[in-house]
Order: structure tokens, then sequence, then C-alpha cells
């Protein structure tokens, strides 16, 4: 590890001592008629001055509560709610231990028509199915973005990546209103949209299509935030616009406009950048600067990023993206509900990479070195829409197109060489292709549903289609040179043209019968129908025309691989109060059917298999849930699985499909206990799961003595993974003086992974243990403090003796601070270490980031002008060490580096005043 010493004191701050009285008060909530306990009622004390939120509690099923806090104020309010009943509250002086008399409250009557009866606001509210949050109860920074305001809430936790989970479950979704904002992608409302402007948070269990019009309760396994903005923000408009410029030609632009007016909703949203960046945060610090760690995203396996439905860019490195977008929403209660975006994206991605590859084998192992330089660029138009109608009470239809054109264009030079035990070059290859893609998408998905009485009995019918076209031209050119004792020289120069087309329509109908109140049988039947072809045209160049007209029959193929699943069911669910479960068996009746008119092949196989789902949900009170599910489902080789052709893009590995491939069959079980304090601002969450396939399809390669190999595909049976872990956290609040807010998350996966090299089965074994604590400490809302340590343990272990076991870790430290003083100054850090063990030579192991940025608010908090740094030490590398079943492998890329931005922030406000008719507005300003 290299040694570095960096003074680093991030901030001078010494804020006032104030003396605070500690106190603590219990009690006992019940109904005044029945005299029983009232469980799950909000208890919150608050300041008399301003309403400050200073602690707390939710009773428990004795109806008791307790709150603990400090209070500077020799009076302070207690209130006491509960949906239903009537409002109490009471001012008390905040003694060292307070215990209250049994407090009886009495249930709301019912409103009189033309009569509002309006009551204070508990910070949090605990419904059947839903949790409650007055956004306004949690105090954040002026302006704060939706984001800051959920950190706040007790059991939300938000990663780096902007990843939200509630009590460890992963929020898979956002709304406004109910309504879907701009994209399903949780990140783009929580960015983007001040909390100033929001009433309530409310958090419930996600929901299908038929859970919401039946009224069934969501299977707990993801959640739903829908954010519901206050009355006198409910028509006007909200608009931001930021740019900046900097070093190395840097920069960044974005814009957002909302247009609200009741139930409708407009939005426009433009950005460039070349920093990385989807362009969709106003974050007053950390937007155009991302994360240290990643130089500005999450990348994914194939490489780009995405961001909802959009994606940007084809693989690691940097990215230019530029995107112009709007939406619109609407709803009638009861009638219809309607939402839809349309996006135009262009991106262009620059990557330059080496990779150091040692290729395992049964009797010894070889090397190969990889160095590649990637251009290319892509546009895409794409749109889709939401629409929901209510006929009327007992039958509802839905509909969600989407259409995607796209065009790209790319350039890869690679070079790489093979090397043996006594580094000598056994083969090397060099090459450029270019490819030009057009891809036009559409999909649909039509329901109907319809219930047949009151009891529970519904029909739903159910009908999708996907329609893919891809059209591609690639030009390659390669020299492939073997040494050694028969040394030869190939080369390679052919232009491919390849058409591909992918057509799949399913019908699922589905009927519900109720067998007693809290039992239901389901009947459904689905058929699908799915054809895939593929038609790719070799021609070589012709020395003498100086064309490419020579066509090459052994490299072309026109492939069609269909296959049509007919998929009755029967299933049976239980619902009651504490316990919910259900378990389905799907026949499936399958036909695969592929042939290739080029090569004269046909392959046909029919089969049956048995296939179940289930879950069980089982609640132990308001705090603590255990869920049990198991699923099978089959998945399908694709189509360069299947092609029974030869790949020769990279002419040191030779692919070749197999056609007599056979589905897989996966297996997944998953398993987890929930229980969340409210009352002491404690979660845990223990989580497992297995992963179990039969029939996958994976590679059998063949190596010769030049060190080519030629690999194809089988099927195996054996592979697995399994996960567990653990997430742990706890608040700490002093009324308004501080918050610190703590996790633990062990984490352990093991795989096993298999696969054929030169006719033997090859084993990786694999486990990582990555425990992980986090803290973010909090004072006065004037400074913020977040420090989190992971460490990562890596050992993969192989079936054959001569093969030694592969051990490394990686440590990654960070620590992230704003400071919110002196007034109108933002100054925030952002410092990471990372430690990769292990990786080969002329591979950077370690390095520190740290980005910094400080933004000053003027002109009223009209702007903010803002100052950043990113990679301030210019350390910033992309190193990392993977291992599968036959290699382990070095990796470093191009990566975003040092530079520094200078950027202006406006935001502007115009709402009707206490939600009056639209000429009778004031405009406010935010910052």
């Amino acid at each position: 590890m290299k040694s570095y010493f960096i003074c680093f004191f991030a901030f001078v701050f010494c804020p006032p001592i104030i003396n605070a009285q500690e106190f603590h008060i219990r009690g006992r909530v019940i109904d005044s008629i029945s005299k029983t306990p009232l469980e799950a009622a909000t208890v919150h004390t608050e300041t008399l001055s301003d309403s400050t939120l200073i602690q707390y509690a939710i009773t428990d099923v004795d109806g008791r509560y307790s709150i603990k806090g400090r209070a500077v104020h020799r009076k302070i309010r207690i209130v006491f709610s509960f949906n239903g009943y009537k409002t109490i509250e009471k001012i008390i002086e905040p003694l060292s231990n307070t215990n209250m008399d049994l407090v009886y409250m009495v249930e709301q009557a019912e409103q009189l028509e033309g009569v509002s009866i309006i009551g204070r606001r508990a910070p949090i509210t605990i419904k059947k199915d839903t949790l409650e949050f007055n956004a306004a109860s949690f105090k954040t920074r002026p302006d704060a973005t939706v984001e800051e305001v959920l950190k706040k809430l007790p059991g939300v936790e938000i990663d780096s990546d902007g990843r939200i989970t509630v009590n460890g479950k992963e929020v898979d979704k956002v709304l406004v209103n109910g309504q879907v904002f701009f994209s399903s992608d949780p990140k783009v409302a929580t960015k983007s949209l001040p909390k100033e402007i929001i009433n309530t948070i409310q958090i419930t269990d996600t929901k299908t299509k038929e859970q919401e019009f039946t009224g069934d309760a969501g299977d707990g396994n993801t959640k739903t935030i829908n954010l519901t903005l206050k009355e006198d923000k409910n028509r006007g408009y909200m608009g931001r616009l930021s740019g900046g410029y900097g070093t190395d030609d840097r920069y960044q632009a974005n814009g957002l406009m909302n247009y609200f007016n009741d139930t409708e909703r407009i939005s426009l949203i433009g950005s460039s950048n070349n920093v990385n960046n989807p362009g969709f945060s106003f974050d007053e610090i950390y937007e155009m600067v991302g994360s240290a760690r990643s130089g500005g995203l999450s990348f994914n396996n194939n490489g780009g990023f995405s961001i909802g439905n959009l994606s940007f860019g084809f693989g690691q490195g940097i990215t230019t993206s530029s995107t112009l977008g709007g939406s619109y929403a609407n709803q009638e209660k009861n009638v219809y509900k309607m939402d839809g975006n349309y996006f135009y994206t262009y991106s262009g991605s620059q990557n330059e990479e080496r990779t150091f590859r040692e290729n395992l084998l049964p009797d010894n192992h070889f090397f190969t070195e990889t160095e590649s330089n990637f251009e290319g660029n892509t546009s895409t138009n794409q749109g889709t829409a939401n629409l929901e109608f209510d006929i009327d009470k007992s039958l509802r239809i839905t509909a969600k197109p989407s259409l995607n054109f796209n065009r790209a264009r790319s350039t890869d030079y690679n070079l790489s060489s093979s090397y043996d035990d006594d580094d000598q070059v056994i083969n090397q290859n060099i090459s450029r292709e270019t490819n030009e893609a057009y891809q036009r998408k559409f999909s649909n998905e039509i329901r109907i549903l319809k219930k047949l009485d009151s009891l529970g009995r519904y029909v739903s019918l159910v009908f999708e289609n996907q329609n893919d076209i891809n059209d591609v031209t690639s030009k390659l050119y390669s020299q492939r040179e073997i040494f050694g004792s028969n040394p030869s020289v190939e080369l390679l120069d052919q232009q491919s043209l390849i058409n591909s087309a992918n057509d799949r329509y399913n019908i699922n109908v589905r009927y519900r019968q109720p067998l007693s109140k809290n039992l239901i049988m389901e009947f459904g039947y689905g058929f699908e129908n799915w054809l895939q072809t593929n038609t790719r045209t070799v021609f070589e160049k012709n020395p003498t025309l100086e064309d490419y007209s020579d066509f090459d029959s052994s490299l072309s193929s026109d492939f069609k691989f269909s296959t049509k699943q007919h998929l009755p069911s029967l299933g049976l669910r239980y619902n009651a109060k504490k316990i919910s479960f259900n378990i389905t068996a799907v026949f499936n009746r399958l036909n695969m059917d592929n042939r290739d008119d080029f090569q004269e092949s046909t392959y046909d196989r029919d089969s049956d298999k048995l296939l179940f789902e289930s879950f069980l949900n089982y609640s132990l009170g308001n705090n603590k849930r255990l869920s049990l599910s198991y699923r099978s489902n089959l998945s399908f080789p694709t189509i360069q699985q299947l092609q029974p052709i030869a790949n020769v893009n990279n002419p040191l590995n030779i692919v070749t499909g197999n056609p007599r491939l056979l589905p897989q069959t996966n297996h997944h079980i998953y398993f987890s206990f929930n229980n969340y304090n409210w009352r002491d601002r404690t979660g845990f969450l223990l989580y497992s799961g297995f992963d179990m396939q039969d029939n996958q399809v994976v590679t059998s390669t063949e190596t010769s003595e030049d060190l080519v190999r030629t690999t194809t595909y089988t099927n195996v049976s054996g592979n697995y993974g399994s996960y567990t872990g653990i997430t742990y956290s706890r608040e700490i609040k002093k009324d308004s003086t501080f918050t610190l807010k703590y996790n633990l998350r062990p984490y352990l996966y093991i795989n096993k992974a298999i696969g054929f090299t030169n006719g033997s089965r090859l084993e990786a074994n694999q486990i990582n243990i990555r425990p992980r604590v986090g803290f973010t400490f909090n004072f006065k809302e004037l400074i913020e403090i977040e420090p989190e340590y992971t460490y990562n343990i890596y050992r993969t272990s192989y079936n054959l003796e001569n093969l030694s076991d592969v051990d490394f870790i990686r440590q990654d430290l960070s620590l992230k601070t704003t400071l919110y003083w002196p007034r109108n100054v933002i100054w925030g850090n952002d410092v990471a270490y990372i430690y990769n063990g292990n990786v080969g030579q002329g591979f950077d192991k370690d390095a520190i980031y740290w980005n910094m940025s400080i933004g000053f608010q003027f002109m009223k908090k009209l702007a903010t002008l803002k100052f950043l740094a990113f990679d301030l030490l210019n350390q910033n590398i992309n190193t990392r060490r993977t291992t599968g079943q036959d290699f382990i492998q070095d990796y470093q890329g191009t990566v975003l580096k040092q530079y520094f931005m200078g950027s202006l922030t406006i935001k502007f406000d115009s709402f009707a005043k206490n939600g009056a008719k639209k000429e009778q507005k004031r405009t406010i300003f935010r910052l």
C-alpha cells in the first residue's frame, strides 16, 4: 500500500452552548368510551413559539408511550393524535420525570357538509397500510430537497447512489399526488423537488395493478413513496435553472419547470454535461460533483448509466450526455388517471482500458493482456404513457404503451496478446471494429379488470406485446499473428449486415373465487408466443474490386427461434390481519423450435414443467414482520448462444452457438425478518436468499497449443448463489440540537460457478464477506458529518488441485461533511479512500479522492454561486479485480479526472395564494 499523508481539518466551528433541561414523559392513551388502549397513537412534544418538533413517540399495544428529550424552554406543548379521533393538546413544564394521567381520546364526529375542522398535524401517523409523515415536522435547512427530508425520517436510509430503503426494503417508486413523476426512478423526484411544497410523505407496500383495484395488501417486498403537495402549492409553477463551466472544458447545464393545477401537472426538463451526470439533481453542494468513488455515477455491468428508462453512453469512461423531455399527468377520481412523457437523449462515450487476465486450464494456465480504445455515440427518442380508466365502479381498463427509436455508432480499437508461463508471446491480435445500428422498440400492456360482486369475485384479462427491430452494419478488420515453431498470420477484412427482430405476445386470463372471508381460490390460463429472428450476412473484402462483395456462407446465418407456452395455473390465497400466504402452481407446456436456413439445421423440442410461486407474510405486531417466498421460472438461451455459426470478432476466442440448448429453470428462495421500533427509533432487518439453476447455460472452451480458444455453450446443473445480510440502524435525537444515526450492515455472499475447459469440469466457489458501518451526525442543521467504512473479503477456491485459491481484500473509507455556516454559505467535502488488494503489477492499488464545493446564497436567496473541485488530489482511478470459474482478471479504465468548475443556480416559484384563483398569485423565490 502506498503511503499518504494528508493534513485535512474540515471545520473550525464552535457553536454556543445552551443549557437544556432533560425530560422523560410517560403515560397511557385510551378510548374515552370503551376504555380500551389505543395502539399506534402519536404523541409528540413541540415548542410554544414556533411549533418546532422536539420529540415524538408511538403508543404500544397497551396504549403506553415514553418520550425522552431535551428542552431549552420552561414550557412546551404535548400533543396526542390518532386517526379518527380529536387531537388533544396540553402545555406542560418539562420536568426530569413526568408521569401523565390517563389521556382519554374522543372519536372525531363526522363532518357536516360545508364545515371544515382543521386540527394540528401529528409528525407521524400510522394507518392500516400506510405510514404518513408530516413533512413540516422534520426540520431541515431552508429549501432542502425531498431527499434531504427523507433522510430525517425514522427507518429511511439513502445511500451514496440515491437508493432509498425503508426498514431495509427498497423503494422502487416515488409518486407525486399519486402520479408518476417523469419516470418510475425514485431519484428523479427526490433530487429535484423542494421540501417546501410537500405536505405529507406517505409510505406503503408497492402494489400491482390488480392489488390496487381489488384493495389487496402489497406483498411487502418493495415500498412506494407518495408525496402529496400542500394545498397552496397545488396551483402555480416551480422552476430551477443551473449552469456551470470549468477547467478542461468541463460543463453542466440543467433546467426543470413544473406547472401544477390541482390534479394536473406539466413538467419540462433539460440537461447537458460532460461530467458523467444525468443532470436531474439540483443539490446545492454535490450536484455536478457526483460521487468521488465512481467519477459521477454508478455504471451497470454492460457500461453506461441510466435514470429510469433513459440510458446514457455505452460503457465506462467519460460520457457526454444531453436530454430534453416533457411530462404530463392528470386524473379525476373514479374516472381516469393518466401520465406520459417524452424524452430525447444524446450521449457519447470515450474509454481507454487495460486488462490483465490469467486464464485457468486443467493442467496449466496462460495470460492475456488487452488494451482497447472505444468511442461511440447514441441518440434516442422515447415516449411512454400510463392510462387508467374506470368505466364504472366495477370495471377498470389500463394501458401502458412505450415507443423507442435509437441510433448508435461506435468504433473499438483492440490490441490483445497471450503469454505463457515463461513470459513468451504466443499470439497477438490487432483489430478495429465499427458499428452503425438502428433500433426500434414498441411495447404495450392492456389490462381489463372486472369486479363481479362485492364479495371479492373478479376476472382479469391481460394482453402484452413487445416488437423490436434491430439493424446493424458492422465492419471488422483484424490481424491475428501466431508465433513459435509454426508461425502464421491471418487477416480478416469483412462487413456484416445483421437484421434481427423480436416479436412477443402474451395473453393471460385470471378468475378469483372467494371460498370464505379470508380464503380465495384463483384460476388462470396464459399463452405466450415468442419469435426471434436473426439474419447475419457476412461479406469479405474483394481485393480486386476494393469492396465487400465476397459472400462468406460459413459465417452467415438466417436463424429463427420460436417458443410457445401454454400456462394453466391454480392458486390459493389467504389474507387475515396477521398472516397472509399464497401458493400458485403453473403447468408449463413448452414447445421450442429453431432453424437456420443458411446452415440447413433444425431442432424441435417439447417439454412439460411444473412451476410454483408462493409467499408467506406474518405480522408479529406493528413493528415486526416475517416474510418467506419461493418462485421458479424458466429463462431461455439468447440468439447468440443458439446460433450455429462462428463469431470471429475476437480471433483469439472464436465463439459458436449451440442450437440444442435447453431452457434454464431458476429457483429463488427469500426470507426476511423485519423489526422497526418507532418509539426507540431502532431498526433491524435480517434477510437471506438462495438461487439455484437447473440446465444453466455455461461456456465450454477448448484452448489450442497456440493459446487460441474456441468456445461454445452447454447446459449444466449445480450452479447456485446464496446471500445473507443484516441491517441494524438507530437514531438518537436530542430535540432540535442534534441527531445521530448509525447503521451496521454485515453481508455474506456465496456462489458456485461451473464451466468446462479442455474437456474438464471447472468449479469456482466464491465467498464475499462485506461488513459496513456508517454514521450521520447533524447539529442544528448547521453541520452534517457522514463517515462510512466497508471491508470486503473475497475468496475463490477451485475443484482442481493444481489451481491455487485466490484471496484479496478491498477497503472503502469515506467522509462526507456539509457545513451551513456562516449564514448564506454552504461548504461540502466528500473524501474517500479505496484500497484494492492483490491487483497485478502495474495496476494502481489505492487512492484518495477528495471532492469539495462551496456555495454562496445571495439576492435574497434567489441564487446560489458555487465553486467546486472534483478529485482535488488528482488521484481518481478505475481499478478492480474480478474472478470467475476459469479466470482471474485485473482491470483499469478511463475515469473522470481532476477539474474545477464555477456554477450559478436560480430557483423561482409562483403559486396561487391559499389555493385561490390563478390570477391571485404571489411569487416566492427560494434557494
